[in-house]
């Protein structure tokens, strides 16, 4: 069977005049699937800005893209500006271009932002029942409503919120908070949910079988689930080569929910863990 592919490519040109700031969200374009109906995957990963999801009952992928420039300083404005450049008197004016493309491969759809140096937001519209990799590094949170699949959700300098969602979850940000919540989850499924600079909070249904693994260096960890909590035993390791002995025990608190499942892991080191039943 011969594979579909679909490329598109947009480019837009903003003027930005003196000494301004615009911030205006611009329809990028609509990609359609390979097989409209069917589960599908969302695969997005930028440097700067934010990425907001949201799932709807339409069967293609709708893009859209808000880039935020900031303001110049002026020092005193009207006044000419004569700098080592010999630039007496002349007025910067910057020009800022979008380059974002999308590819769509049996209904796996990959958005690439290859604009490094601003600033921008997506928001993307995707059927209800699609997977989901998330990837941004810098200002910008990454939010997902109401999407059910299986997510891979990955920020450094901002939070992630995810919002009545469905399926499973791993969820890492380094310096932001992270709060999910379950409307129905992945039977079988391990999840993990990490900050290191930030609380975690989780919510699921009341239903929940899993082996709690959680562990916060800085904070406290709580739960409304009636969970059996295990003793911690010391960890014995007989180093053969060395011949050393050593014990620990760590700090790690592990527990059952609802007789046990699958492992879903909460970690924090600056932060609370906040594990919930809805």
């Amino acid at each position: 069977m011969k594979t579909i592919k679909r490329i598109m490519t947009v480019w837009v040109f903003c003027a930005i005049g003196v000494l301004s700031a615009q911030s205006k969200e611009i329809d990028l374009f609509t990609v359609p699937l390979s097989s409209p109906g069917s589960p599908g995957k969302l695969e997005v990963g930028q440097i700067s800005g934010s990425i907001h999801v949201v799932g709807y009952e339409g069967q293609e992928v709708m893009v859209k893209a808000t880039i935020r420039e900031g303001k110049e300083r002026c020092g005193d404005c009207g006044k000419k500006d004569k700098n080592k450049s010999g630039k007496t008197g002349m007025k910067k004016i910057s020009a800022s271009s979008l380059n974002i493309s999308a590819e769509e491969e049996d209904n796996v759809v990959q958005i690439q932002n290859e604009l490094w140096n601003k600033k921008t937001d997506l928001s993307i519209k995707v059927p209800a029942n699609f997977a989901l990799e998330l990837k941004t590094i810098n200002n910008g949170d990454i939010t997902v409503e109401g999407v059910n699949g299986e997510m891979e959700i990955s920020n450094v300098n901002g939070h992630i919120t995810l919002e009545a969602v469905s399926g499973s979850v791993v969820a890492n940000t380094t310096n932001g908070e992270l709060k999910v919540s379950f409307e129905s989850i992945t039977n079988g499924k391990d999840m993990a949910f990490s900050s290191f600079n930030g609380d975690v909070e989780v919510t699921f249904p009341k239903s929940l079988k899993a082996n709690v693994k959680a562990k916060s260096d800085m904070g406290d960890v709580y739960t409304d689930f009636d969970m059996a909590v295990s003793k911690n035993e010391p960890q014995v390791d007989r180093g053969k080569s060395s011949g050393k002995y050593k014990v620990k025990i760590e700090q790690w608190i592990r527990g059952t929910i609802n007789g046990g499942g699958p492992e879903m892991l909460f970690k924090t080191f600056n932060g609370d863990i906040m594990i919930k039943s809805k």
